[in-house]
């Protein structure tokens, strides 16, 4: 994948069943069903803050409000049409890299 970028080393990855914020609070970064997912941190419901929230039936919750994300779609229980977005990443040389958001693909 070209264009990675950084964000965190392998062992601050979190445990399964966690959500933490990395990336200065622009990511939220889980491990749901032995596989780590990479979101945009903002709640599309009110902008609440995803990796503060909880994993619940293999989906992020939003600890503002309870809106439950997809973690493979990024879309909201709630409301399918409201997504936020899924980052592509590698675990690669002992570090969790992301490709950033390509808004015109």
């Amino acid at each position: 994948m070209p264009d990675l970028v950084r964000v965190c080393s392998e062992n601050e990855l979190p445990a399964e069943g966690k959500v933490c914020e990395m990336a200065g609070g622009a990511l939220c970064v889980a491990r749901v069903g032995g596989e780590i997912v990479v979101l945009d941190n903002l709640c599309p419901h009110e902008a609440g803050p995803l990796g503060q929230g909880m994993i619940e039936d293999g989906r992020v919750v939003c600890p503002f409000h309870g809106w439950a994300i997809d973690v493979k779609t990024g879309a909201a229980l709630e409301d399918p049409a409201e997504k936020v977005w899924v980052y592509e990443y590698v675990i690669q040389d002992g570090a969790l890299l992301v490709r950033p958001q390509n808004p015109s693909a």
